[in-house]
């Protein structure tokens, strides 16, 4: 499944499995996610400023923890390593 509400994971709590901090980094994991048909959520949260000033934001993907491992692989696998937080690491 592709990009969801967080309303649909009802009671259970995501897990963050990716952070994103360029708009193709972004679509990247977008694309490798919805192609394994694994459900996530993003959010836009704050991650400095830039030079002049003002506000930059990353992308942040969660999923269900039954997901997190499957979506850790696929997102590997897919060459974006460098934004992939293990369940295990905050």
């Amino acid at each position: 499944m592709p990009l969801v509400d967080p309303e649909e994971f009802g009671d259970r709590e995501p897990v963050r499995v990716f952070i994103a901090t360029t708009m193709a980094e972004a679509r990247a994991a977008e694309a490798l996610l919805t192609d394994r048909d694994i459900r996530y959520v993003v959010e836009a949260e704050p991650l400095g400023r830039t030079l002049f000033g003002s506000p930059r934001h990353t992308a942040v993907f969660y999923v269900l923890a039954e997901d997190a491992s499957a979506s850790v692989t696929a997102l590997i696998d897919g060459g974006l390593a460098i934004g992939v937080v293990k369940p295990d690491e905050p």
